[in-house]
């Protein structure tokens, strides 16, 4: 028993350790937001934990915590729901298909890298290379599908990339900024603030109970765009309130490369940043196209489209002052849609294998 619980413990970030990672993540928001990076406090967070994590210095965010940060951008992007939302989500149906087609090509080509260059097998690439699903991904290499460690870095340097690299180039392109749609120009009151955070983590608690993915997001998007959209209340949540949510976010990004050995990523880095430019250059040119023929800000369809994970880019779209709402149902429909065609994809490739196997014999 004892044994046990010391593994129990082992697995339990200590008070200290987390308190150091927020700290380091505060510190690179902070100046960030001095340096004047767009997306200053998602971007410094997860560089400065990052940093902190490859030199092998312990961090960690508790799931209790992630969750707050989660349903804290959650609560935001619902704040961008309103009477007019109806009818930009008209164009919607369109640029999901441009999605699919974009998801699509990207599973394609990003496997035919991993098999064809980096000697990785189709299950491994195909659970790798998925965009935006890196919890489902990795719980499906838990049950023994692929290489776990391989899917682990190519995911968590695709993430760490794509939530890093995509502000800068946005800024680069001086399209870093929206039209003011993704959030209310006003702010809401303390109390306010905290009964809309209060009902989203008892909602998020409820999905999370039914293993909805990005529960506590999806929750506080429900909660805060009824509330926005019934006119219940009106204005975004207090500044401070969604600057935490983007530090913690940063953290969980960051802090995911601690557990990872250095070896692992040095002999799959070449991959990784492979598989990112290829697939992020895939989904810039659907988001041309789909901007072009919608008439949408290219740099918000980008970021819609990019393989990134859902509650790193809703956060980016909230930073950037993009249409959140556009973005996040994006990213979430791409989730719900991975977690179909996934196991069936795997399932496929089983099958291929068995006679090719039974031939060599």
């Amino acid at each position: 028993m004892s044994d046990k619980r010391k593994r129990v413990d082992r697995q339990q970030p200590t008070v200290q350790k987390v308190i150091i990672t927020l700290a380091v993540g505060v510190v690179g928001a902070v100046l960030a937001q001095v340096g004047g990076l767009p997306a200053a406090a998602l971007i410094g967070s997860t560089c400065a934990v990052s940093l902190v994590s490859f030199c092998r210095l312990p961090t960690a965010v508790p799931g209790w915590m992630r969750n707050l940060a989660f349903a804290a951008i959650g609560c935001s992007l619902g704040s961008g729901v309103d009477r007019d939302l109806l009818e930009l989500a008209v164009k919607w149906p369109l640029s999901m298909c441009g999605l699919v087609v974009v998801m699509a090509a990207v599973l394609v080509v990003g496997c035919w890298l991993l098999t064809t260059f980096f000697q990785q097998s189709r299950e491994t690439a195909v659970l790798a290379t998925s965009p935006g699903a890196l919890s489902y991904s990795l719980a499906l290499a838990a049950s023994g599908v692929g290489d776990a460690s391989a899917i682990i870095v190519i995911q968590s340097i695709r993430l760490l990339s794509i939530t890093t690299a995509l502000p800068l180039i946005l800024d680069l392109l001086n399209l870093q900024h929206g039209d003011g749609s993704g959030m209310s120009p006003q702010n809401l009151s303390l109390f306010a603030t905290t009964g809309l955070f209060v009902l989203t983590l008892g909602f998020g608690f409820l999905l999370n109970k039914k293993r909805l993915p990005a529960a506590y997001l999806i929750a506080g998007v429900l909660v805060s765009g009824i509330m926005h959209y019934s006119g219940i209340v009106s204005g975004r949540p207090q500044s401070g309130f969604l600057f935490t949510g983007f530090v913690i976010t940063g953290a969980v990004i960051g802090s995911r490369f601690t557990n990872i050995p250095l070896g692992d990523i040095r002999r799959l880095v070449t991959a990784s940043l492979v598989v990112v430019v290829v697939s992020s250059g895939v989904a810039a040119l659907g988001a041309v196209i789909c901007a072009q023929i919608l008439h949408l800000p290219f740099g918000q369809v980008w970021v819609a489209y990019a393989p990134g994970g859902v509650e790193a880019m809703a956060a980016m779209a909230l930073a950037l002052d993009y249409d959140s709402a556009f973005v996040a149902t994006h990213h979430l429909f791409r989730i719900l849609l991975l977690i179909i065609v996934l196991p069936f994809l795997l399932r496929l490739f089983r099958r291929r294998a068995v006679p090719t196997f039974m031939s060599r014999r």
